[in-house]
């Protein structure tokens, strides 16, 4: 696996090659970024991965400084799984200057939810996976780009995004890698202590329990009580909760009418200690 940090080098990488499968991910990477990387990579001509956290999508309270960097350890993950290229680029390599042009995602599905809580964050992941694909897609017919269902509501946005600026790229979703007991693989859980990561599991028990409680209501169930309901109870275990929601899968509104011949999704995310986890489940 050749390892870059420019993007001239990334280039002279990917030269001959037509068909990339990339992966970006913000490192410290899981069973779920691997998984991804081996969905991929038989669907290109060459595998590719970056790695990157990205100043634009966190907002001045959050975790940014202290976002876990492990590259070296990463690296062996990825060239394990098969990867042929990391772009690992710096800070000043990405952004020489300040990124005054941004990608601005539709506020209809980008303001609630996710941007809701965390206001401008939809416009830092779209213009660091615009500018990755720029990096990687450049001078190719077409490829493949991968992200994982787990953040539900961005691989809608960035598939809305390629949709709106047609670009030859295939977006891959692929599911949820969770723990023996149902958690949520993420680069987040390292921060957990012993005990929240034994109580973590109990997003992922209270979106299936609001899921199961919505199917089984008879006629047109009151939703926003339910959701409330769902969300008092996560909050009496010491949690606090910004959203447990069923929506639609198709552009992630609330449903209405009868539920049975629905496509959904629960989604929910809450802050357990300082850790903000998030989880979705399709029902």
């Amino acid at each position: 696996m050749q390892i870059v940090h420019t993007i001239a080098q990334l280039r002279q990488q990917l030269g001959g090659f037509k068909r990339p499968a990339f992966v970006p991910t913000m490192g410290n990477l899981h069973e779920g970024h691997i998984a991804l990387v081996r969905q991929a990579r038989p669907l290109g001509d060459v595998t590719v991965s970056s790695i990157f956290v990205n100043r634009l999508q966190f907002a001045p309270h959050e975790d940014f400084d202290s976002y876990p960097r492990t590259l070296d350890a990463d690296a062996r993950r990825l060239e394990a799984a098969g990867c042929d290229v990391l772009f690992a680029p710096r800070e000043k390599d990405l952004y020489p200057e300040p990124q005054t042009f941004k990608v601005h995602p539709a506020t209809d599905l980008s303001d609630m939810l996710e941007g809701h809580f965390r206001p401008g964050f939809f416009i830092g992941v779209s213009t660091v996976v615009m500018k990755l694909f720029s990096c990687v897609f450049a001078g190719v017919p077409g490829g493949v780009a991968a992200f994982g269902k787990k953040d539900y509501q961005q691989v809608m946005v960035v598939r809305r995004m390629v949709q709106q600026f047609a670009l030859p790229i295939e977006i891959l979703a692929g599911e949820t890698q969770r723990a023996e007991d149902g958690l949520a693989l993420s680069s987040r859980n390292s921060y957990l202590t012993a005990a929240e990561r034994q109580e973590a599991v109990h997003l992922s028990q209270a979106l299936r329990a609001l899921g199961e409680t919505a199917r089984a209501a008879a006629g047109v169930p009151d939703l926003s009580a339910l959701e409330a309901q769902a969300m008092q109870a996560l909050a009496r275990r010491g949690w606090k909760p910004d959203y447990l929601t069923v929506r639609r899968r198709a552009d992630l509104m609330p449903p209405h009418g009868p539920l049975a011949d629905q496509p959904l999704v629960v989604l929910g995310a809450a802050k357990l200690g300082n850790t903000r986890l998030i989880d979705n489940l399709e029902i």
